[in-house]
């Protein structure tokens, strides 16, 4: 009978939300408030009787539309768009967590509230909702304005910091307080697992979909998709992770795939439905006697959200350097909160550390906020003009002073400088150090497993820990190599920026080289700790590690070009995805184009005074016979030169075009930069 008990409240659930949606939609009002309403009328609170048999059942359905919800959200996540408005949603995004979530916790303890419910409310309060935010700008038609823009940057930032929220409010929740250790801890084993799983998913993932998509199945795509969403929520909750968090980042992954526009009109209908569910399942828990015990917070708190997010958010809007019109919009179209906040308050009820009326107030808050956001962005224009009008003509003209400085210093950053590529080798280290730590935290994380499925292995627990520390430093030599010759590079460049030769004259070669071999030496030496650090839970006795240590330097020599290939491979790869145009839905499949032109790719590339090419002419570069790829194009002066010959001679300031395969350009731009 449990199988018609379940039909029952399914079809309970689906026409309730149906007719109240129906309703909400005629009203155009937004859905998401008639799915909420939905489950309060069919929920346990609301008299008669509730008609709902068993609630765990939706509670399970309801967690498949978290995991539906947030895959959705993943979907929308853009590393292109998030660098175009990167330090505007940075800046932005953690001047309206932090106040937000300090006014939030003020704001509780003023209400009486004990810390733990204060901590929440703070966190509840401090996370905009993208559905909400999307679907309004989508209504009133404003989702390709530069204001729209930003706010989805920002949306990305806030979706990346509430996942470490969620993380660390769960330890804060089970111990009462947040050491530094832990913090940092938190933090490492986050980054690390979302290091590796964004690097190795952005380069297996969008290829296995390329193969899957080419059969032309809709079946096979969709199948394919969700059970790589399902698969990867299993892994993050094997981690300990939410189930939330695995499914925010393989659909960030699969965002970069060539197919998403075909992917997303796919998922549209699975994640409607089971998200249709998360919102009947959060009306469900409403009380509304405790909302009618507690107006007077409720009225406060939403007072407090509108107020606090125009504020934050347009603060750090403006002092990123956008103009205040632009910054005030920012601010009022993200004046709300939603889904994160749902499951932030969710956390609290589940461990058991938050009072049973700080989840209806959320939801009651959320339902007016979200009814006061389209009237909000829609009066952003008229509110700029009124503020402009009252504000006295001076401080007006300083602060368009101010945004003019601002994109003048953004401006001048965008000039290649020898520090750019400091910065880029530094993160290109920095990604490789991440990589290794998550082979060994794996290594680490194997170790008890392996004793138990092998107990027989030769030299015991030793002998297994001898293996799996043998095993992962051969999995990190392509990124241990890769490092090592980073900093070769990084040591050369420090080199010559530390020592003018029109001050050393004839020691410039002597000092360069000593200044080289004490960086490279620097690196080599922090390497080494960092890898004694990680491998420490692995190492096996003294005698085991100096035989295996000289079977990996013998497998380092001997392999040395191997790794080398490996590691670029993957970087050309990765390299590949993130700068592949994604095919747009109704496409004849795009792969009509002739083969020839198929990888071919064209790039812009400014030559500097510091560059290689400067002063040389093309026969000198040897450019096609060491890279594959050729100038077809320079720019000079305003004049164009098409195909230009051997012999014409490439000066500082051209832009030369460039043509090859995508690991062709990489080749030729690294020779030429």
């Amino acid at each position: 009978m449990h199988h018609i008990d379940f039909l029952q409240d399914l079809s309970v659930v689906m026409i309730i939300a149906a007719v109240v949606t129906i309703l909400f939609r005629q009203m155009k009002q937004p859905v998401v408030l008639g799915y909420i309403l939905a489950g309060v009328i069919i929920g346990p609170h609301t008299p008669p009787y509730a008609l709902i048999e068993d609630e765990h059942t939706i509670e399970t359905l309801s967690e498949l539309g978290v995991i539906f919800l947030m895959f959705a959200l993943g979907l929308e996540f853009s590393l292109k768009k998030l660098t175009k408005v990167g330090s505007t949603a940075l800046i932005a995004a953690s001047a309206e967590i932090v106040l937000m979530i300090w006014a939030g916790y003020h704001l509780g303890r003023t209400f009486g509230w004990g810390t733990m419910d204060s901590v929440f409310l703070g966190a509840i309060l401090s996370i905009s909702s993208t559905t909400i935010i999307i679907k309004a700008l989508e209504e009133i038609g404003k989702t390709k304005e530069r204001f729209a823009q930003m706010i989805f940057g920002i949306l990305i930032v806030e979706d990346i910091l509430a996942i470490l929220m969620i993380a660390m409010l769960s330890g804060f929740a089970t111990t009462g307080s947040l050491a530094v250790e832990d913090v940092a801890l938190t933090v490492g084993k986050l980054v690390t697992f979302l290091g590796v799983l964004l690097i190795f998913g952005l380069i297996l993932v969008p290829r296995l979909l390329n193969w899957v998509a080419k059969f032309k199945s809709n079946e096979m795509l969709l199948v394919t998709v969700v059970g790589l969403c399902f698969g990867v929520s299993l892994l993050a909750v094997k981690l300990g992770y939410s189930v939330a968090l695995g499914a925010f980042i393989i659909g960030a992954i699969i965002a970069e795939a060539r197919h998403i526009a075909h992917i997303e009109t796919l998922m549209h209908p699975v994640r409607d439905l089971f998200s249709a569910v998360f919102f009947v399942s959060i009306g469900l828990l409403i009380d509304p006697q405790v909302l009618k015990e507690q107006w007077g917070p409720i009225l406060i708190i939403t007072a407090v959200v509108v107020v606090g997010k125009v504020l934050t958010c347009g603060l750090g809007t403006f002092v990123a350097g956008n103009d205040l019109k632009s910054s005030m919009r920012v601010g009022m179209g993200l004046a709300q909160i939603g889904e994160f906040s749902f499951i932030i308050a969710a956390l609290g009820l589940s461990l058991k550390v938050t009072s049973d009326f700080l989840y209806p107030i959320a939801v009651a808050v959320s339902a007016l906020t979200t009814l006061l956001t389209p009237y909000l962005i829609r009066s952003s224009d008229a509110t700029v003009k009124g503020i402009s009008h009252i504000t006295p003509t001076g401080l007006m003209n300083a602060l368009d002073a101010y945004t003019k400085w601002v994109g003048s210093l953004s401006s001048g950053s965008n000039r290649k400088t020898p520090a750019k590529f400091l910065r880029k080798w530094g993160w290109q280290i920095v990604v490789n150090i991440i990589l290794i730590a998550g082979v060994f935290i794996t290594a680490a994380f194997m170790k008890d497993h392996v004793e138990k499925w092998w107990p027989d292995a030769p030299g015991g627990y030793n002998g297994i820990k001898g293996m799996l520390w043998l095993g992962a430093m051969i999995l990190s030599l392509p990124m241990l190599i890769a490092i090592v010759r980073k900093w070769q590079a990084f040591g050369m460049l420090v080199s010559e920026m530390s020592v003018s030769s029109a001050v050393a004259k004839d020691n410039t070669m002597p000092l360069r080289g000593i200044i080289s071999n004490v960086v490279l030496t620097a690196g080599c030496a922090a390497l080494f700790l960092i890898i004694l650090v990680l491998s420490s839970a692995i190492l096996p006795s003294r005698n085991l590690l100096i035989v295996l240590g000289l079977l990996l330097v013998a497998l380092t020599i001997l392999l040395w070009r191997v790794f080398v290939r490996v590691h670029t491979k993957a970087q050309f790869a990765l390299y590949e995805t993130l700068n592949e145009a994604p095919l747009p839905h109704h496409a004849p499949d795009a792969l009509d184009i002739p083969p020839l032109l198929r990888h071919a790719e064209l790039l812009t590339l400014s030559i500097s005074p510091t560059s290689m090419a400067a002063g040389k002419v093309i026969s000198e570069l040897q450019l096609r016979s060491r890279t594959g790829a050729s100038i077809v194009g320079i720019e000079r002066g305003g004049d164009n030169i098409i195909n230009p010959g051997i012999s014409e001679e490439i000066r500082p300031g051209d832009s030369v075009l460039l043509i090859g395969s995508a690991e062709q350009i990489q080749l030729a731009k690294e020779m030429l930069e």
